[in-house]
């Protein structure tokens, strides 16, 4: 009966969130593949090349704050990360000094053509007020670093983290690896919304939380 109830609020909410949303031109930009979870279950194409991969948090935070210059440079590709010795079987991007680990592309060539597509469709958005950035607190990075993504000029951020922070557009989470830091982004974005929004979010910039976002969570929303 109640996995009956949880794939029936599934399908009632995602149609709902559609009917609600779908219309909207907003641009994800998030660290992991939290972002691409919100296009999916809107059935939305694309309009970010922030999808299917991760930054480590250093390099995302010097993309952000320089998002103009980086978004302009060509992708181009190594052999090997300077975040880790272990071998990568997937490809490594470079945007001038920073990495882009496109763990869920199967070679250069695709990470290549999906990335420089989908950059030229989000810069069809120029209204930077549709951006909504986010970030978590996985893969180096620390409280500084989610300190200086609340000090970026972009209207619409939020962040996740186990710990606390001053931030009011911080969100500290429960669930996590030991306590170390947020699950990955996927179970991050399923989770999300325990706390907060993310479709009102999207559609007002307000990070609120309400009944109708906790039934998503009870009902353990999927794409």
């Amino acid at each position: 009966m109640v996995n009956f109830l949880q794939k029936l609020m599934v399908s009632v909410t995602k149609r709902i969130d559609k009917i609600l949303y779908k219309k909207n031109n907003f641009v994800v930009v998030s660290n992991n593949c939290w972002g691409a979870e919100i296009y999916k279950r809107l059935d939305l194409e694309y309009n970010t090349p922030f999808v299917g991969l991760f930054f480590y948090g250093p390099d995302y935070i010097k993309l952000l704050e320089n998002f103009d210059y980086y978004m302009n440079k060509e992708l181009s590709f190594v052999n090997e990360s300077k975040w880790s010795k272990k071998t990568i079987l997937f490809p490594i991007g470079k945007l001038d000094d920073i990495e882009i680990h496109f763990m869920h592309y199967k070679n250069e060539e695709e990470a290549f053509s999906k990335w420089s597509r989908r950059v030229e469709r989000m810069k069809k958005n120029n209204d930077l007020d549709n951006f909504f950035f986010k970030i978590c607190d996985r893969d180096l990075t620390d409280d500084d670093i989610i300190s200086r993504f609340h000090k970026l000029p972009f209207k619409n951020k939020v962040s996740f983290g186990v710990g606390s922070n001053n931030n009011m557009n911080h969100i500290q989470i429960k669930e996590g690896n030991s306590a170390q830091f947020v699950p990955d982004g996927v179970e991050l974005y399923k989770c999300s919304f325990k706390y907060f929004d993310i479709f009102k979010w999207i559609n007002t910039g307000k990070i609120s939380n309400n009944f109708y976002s906790k039934m998503k969570s009870f009902a353990k929303i999927n794409s």
